[in-house]
């Protein structure tokens, strides 16, 4: 399991930053969205509803890759790729909520639909890049299990 440096923290729990999740179809084409995500206990968690193309992709053993980028300099991100370790549907509404507090400053999740079945994807993708939640009937979390762990110091890459 791959350790995050301590200087990268910042962007896994205090920084309201985007995760940006790529996930493979069945096709083997690659399918990238950005998502609210949690990092607890060195899992990344990231919450999506039932029938979402994210929620198809994300099954356990699924490979994945996060991009985390420093919202105040994007040259500064973390990446991380792995597995997914699990999915389940148990406390992700609790869990889009508590993202909607963190990106939205409320308490509830304001844009849940009727009848959305979300869920969490805890699985081993990786401990930085970590998915989750899907929508509940509510909701389902990603569980992911972190095999590398890449950054920037957030200079300037070259060439740019």
């Amino acid at each position: 399991m791959a350790i995050v440096p301590d200087k990268y923290l910042d962007l896994l729990q205090r920084k309201k930053a985007f995760a940006i999740i790529s996930t493979v179809m069945p096709d083997g084409s690659p399918q990238v969205t950005p998502v609210w995500f949690d990092y607890t206990n060195g899992i990344v968690r990231v919450n999506t509803a039932r029938g979402r193309v994210k929620a198809r992709t994300l099954k356990t053993g699924a490979r994945v890759a996060l991009a985390i980028v420093d919202p105040d300099n994007p040259y500064r991100y973390v990446q991380i790729r792995g597995r997914v370790r699990r999915v389940t549907e148990d406390g992700a509404a609790q869990h889009i909520d508590s993202l909607a507090k963190k990106y939205l400053g409320k308490d509830k999740y304001p844009n849940a639909q009727p009848g959305e079945v979300r869920g969490v994807v805890p699985r081993g993708v990786m401990p930085i890049l970590a998915k989750a939640a899907f929508r509940s009937g509510c909701c389902s979390t990603l569980l992911i299990s972190a095999l590398s762990f890449a950054s920037t110091g957030g200079g300037m890459p070259a060439g740019a």
